[in-house]
């Protein structure tokens, strides 16, 4: 039978995830002491500081991009594959909003999967535009930004107990679309 107990290096990958979201400058001993272990314990899985990093962009990244590509895989229209991405992103708030905050952007991988990332983004944008969804005038780098943004304020609704999942995503997808529209 499989425990349904953490695993030491998820319960520091959490860990990081919610302090360092809090605080970008988070001790590794605030965050071994909040995953439950000490810093030698931390020290067995992370090099350092930046190997954590680099681990948790990763994982963001790839958590955000399974997510993003289940959703939108059946969709009927890039406006609706954005919308299903948006819903489906929201519950990983805390990731989305890590990769925000451009945690190990030195790493040439990492700038590369995130170049990559906007690249297709930017062209999913270009096309709901033409669909009708946001102003054709909007610069997609301001949608994109909205976008993201609109993200995070449903996450932390949705964190601070001011909205259910389901409550924010819908405030959050019906701002974006209203405001983004121009109509």
């Amino acid at each position: 039978m499989k425990s349904i107990r953490p695993t030491t290096e998820n319960a520091l990958i959490e860990a990081a995830f919610s302090l360092l979201n809090q605080n970008p400058k988070a001790s590794l001993a605030d965050i071994a002491a909040h995953a439950g272990v000490g810093r030698a314990t931390l020290h067995r899985y992370f090099s350092g500081r930046e190997g954590l990093i680099q681990v948790l962009v990763l994982q963001a990244i790839n958590e955000t991009e399974a997510a993003a590509d289940k959703a939108s895989k059946h969709s009927e229209s890039y406006s609706a594959a954005l919308e299903h991405i948006f819903k489906a992103i929201i519950p990983l708030g805390n990731r989305h909003w890590f990769l925000a905050q451009e945690h190990g952007q030195t790493n040439q991988k990492i700038k590369r999967k995130l170049k990559q990332q906007n690249k297709a983004m930017s062209k999913v944008v270009n096309h709901a535009k033409i669909e009708g969804l946001f102003n054709p005038e909007l610069p997609n780098s301001w949608i994109m930004q909205t976008y993201d943004h609109m993200i995070h304020a449903a996450w932390e609704m949705i964190r601070t107990e001011q909205a259910t999942i389901n409550q924010a995503t819908e405030l959050a997808w019906q701002t974006l679309i209203n405001g983004l529209q121009g109509k």
